[in-house]
């Protein structure tokens, strides 16, 4: 298998702070990761990095066998992005909201691929919806139906689970799951939710301070830090363990 993302030695600093600090990572098709750590540890600055939005001060980017930046239109072509805190449209219903995103994906006839989607993260009864109309938790699984509509290589989800119900989260995991089954798509998903984690990716890799200090599958990492499981990691790397 290809590799869909690698990246190799990214470093962001911002005034007198190193946000990142030679980070490497690389994604296999197909392979479904969770790029983790406590608040400040670098995810995000990383995360915008691997999407082209933000430059590295030094390293290199490429996905799906693009340079970034100089390629970056074509290598998001094959991406899609969600996050619970990116807007959508409000005065369109939910199968207008779609359509028109599946319009600049470039997708021809696009009804019964909505149908799909929304039948695959079980929200089809909220086609006919306003935006206006969803709760904070529709809303997230509308914004994945959205970022899988052209069937991307790679799907990139910051923090799609939090301050969700369980119920609504566990609709999240179960989509996420189904669509890379079917579709063979590699994940990259942030989440402070271990449970999640755990259930739905393969490998994880723990950033602290802006660098990596963990790479491999859950059990593999908790075992390095000596704990039960990711949870107990992730409060150590926090500092925030019980005494």
């Amino acid at each position: 298998m290809g590799k869909v993302l690698e990246a190799r030695g990214l470093v962001k600093a911002y005034r007198r702070t190193t946000a990142v600090d030679g980070v490497d990572l690389t994604l296999d098709a197909g392979e479904r990761v969770a790029l983790l750590g406590p608040n400040g540890a670098g995810k995000t600055t990383t995360l915008l990095m691997l999407l082209g939005a933000v430059l590295p001060d030094q390293g290199t980017v490429e996905v799906l066998g693009h340079p970034l930046p100089a390629e970056r239109s074509r290598a998001m072509e094959g991406v899609g992005f969600a996050a619970g805190y990116l807007p959508l449209p409000e005065r369109l219903r939910v199968r207008e909201v779609l359509g028109v995103f599946a319009n600049l994906y470039g997708i021809a006839s696009p009804g019964p691929l909505i149908d799909r989607a929304l039948e695959r993260f079980g929200i089809a009864e909220l086609g006919k919806a306003m935006a206006t109309e969803l709760s904070s938790g529709q809303r997230t699984l509308v914004g994945i139906v959205k970022a899988t509509l052209h069937r991307p290589q790679l799907l990139v989800l910051d923090e799609p689970t939090a301050s969700l119900d369980p119920d609504i989260a566990d609709q999240v995991r179960r989509g996420v799951e189904r669509l890379c089954v079917e579709t063979g798509a590699a994940l990259l998903v942030t989440s402070h939710n271990m449970t999640d984690v755990e259930r739905v990716c393969e490998r994880v890799v723990f950033l602290a301070a802006g660098k990596v200090v963990a790479d491999g599958t859950p059990a593999e990492v908790a075992r390095r830090f000596g704990k039960g499981d990711l949870e107990q990691v992730f409060l150590h790397l926090a500092g925030r363990e019980e005494e």
